[in-house]
C-alpha cells in the first residue's frame, strides 16, 4: 500500500442519502491544516479545491489540501500514480 502526505482539513462529510436520495452532508469548519499519511487507494478524485476521499461506515469526505494541484499532480506523477 503506498501512502501520500499532505496537509488538509475537512471541509465536508458525506453521510449518505436521505429517503429523497439526496446527500445527507455535514459541512466543517476546521481552522487549521493537519498533516496526514493517506492511503493512495482511498483517493477518488483531486480538483483545485479538494481531494474526494473514502472514509469508515460508507462516508466520503472533501478535504481541502495546501498544495496547488499541478504541485499534487506531480507528487503523484513522481510515484507513479498518473498516467501521462
Amino acid at each position: 500500500m503506498k501512502f501520500l502526505e499532505l496537509d488538509v482539513r475537512t471541509a465536508l462529510v458525506v453521510h449518505g442519502y436521505d429517503e429523497n436520495n439526496q446527500e445527507v452532508v455535514e459541512q466543517v469548519n476546521e481552522a487549521s491544516f493537519m498533516t496526514k499519511l493517506i492511503a493512495i487507494e482511498r483517493i477518488q478524485s483531486v480538483s483545485e479545491q479538494y481531494i474526494l476521499v473514502t472514509g469508515s461506515h460508507g462516508r466520503i469526505m472533501y478535504w481541502e489540501y495546501r498544495d496547488t494541484m499541478e504541485q499534487l499532480r506531480g507528487r503523484l506523477a513522481e510515484a507513479g500514480m498518473v498516467l501521462p
